[in-house]
């Protein structure tokens, strides 16, 4: 990704924009935060690149940091995580833009879904996959789009819960204050969950994994790591939600 034509696009596209920072200090900044682009893009791959290819994604992930330090101004040792969180938000709003999940997609999800749940309530457990294949009639390869499709919601779902509490302390009080809010809520939210629901994502958001790579550090197939994020992801938007 070239940063010294994305910094001019990008200025170009928010020309009412009041930078607290001279253009030659923002240019230095992205170039020392590019890495956080490329983290970003590597961990949302598993989503997005269905509609968007890697040059897009990084486009997106640069205005979302340009972004972050126009509201930010200087960065200091918090700046990293309220970045991450903006270029992530950039990326998945486009998603959404893009309307990625068509309405006859999201049609079939349901239906997917609704089926999983009368499984499961049938057999008085957690269907196994081979018993969800059988019952829906999805071959592996759909089921495995399905459960990417339901993770990818989910997580975004909760970056914007997280999101909107951090909102009216970027712009009114310190960064600090609300990087430690987002680190609180994020902590008790993980708090809910069993070890394992636990730990994906804790290596999803602190250590930036994607869930094809928690996948490889537990030793679980694609499929079972998608279940897991969205198990962990649900309740923990369900306690964010019942906070706000």
């Amino acid at each position: 990704m070239n940063a010294h034509c994305a910094l001019d696009y990008a200025a170009a596209a928010h020309p009412s924009g009041q930078a607290e920072l001279a253009p030659a200090t923002e240019q230095k900044w992205l170039l020392r935060y590019l890495p956080l682009v490329r983290r970003v893009v590597s961990q949302l791959s598993l989503q997005a690149n269905q509609v968007l290819d890697r040059e897009d994604m990084e486009q997106i992930g640069l205005m979302g940091l340009l972004e972050s330090l126009r509201r930010y101004g200087t960065p200091d040792e918090q700046f990293a995580g309220f970045a991450v969180l903006r270029i992530r938000g950039a990326i998945l709003d486009e998603l959404r833009r893009q309307d990625w999940r068509p309405r006859q997609v999201r049609l079939q999800a349901h239906k997917v879904r609704d089926g999983i749940r009368d499984l499961a309530r049938r057999l008085g457990r957690v269907p196994s996959d081979k018993e969800i294949l059988t019952h829906t009639g999805l071959d592996e390869r759909a089921y495995q789009d399905y459960l990417q499709a339901e993770s990818s919601e989910a997580i975004e779902s909760l970056d914007a819960l997280l999101g909107e509490g951090l909102e009216h302390l970027v712009d009114g009080e310190s960064a600090i204050e609300a990087r430690v809010l987002r680190e609180r809520m994020l902590a008790q939210a993980l708090a809910l969950l069993n070890e394992r629901e636990r730990l994906v994502l804790t290596l999803y958001y602190q250590h930036e994994l994607s869930l094809k790579e928690i996948a490889l550090v537990l030793d679980v197939s694609d499929a079972r790591v998608c279940q897991l994020s969205k198990q962990a992801l649900n309740k923990a938007c369900r306690y964010l939600t019942e906070r706000s």
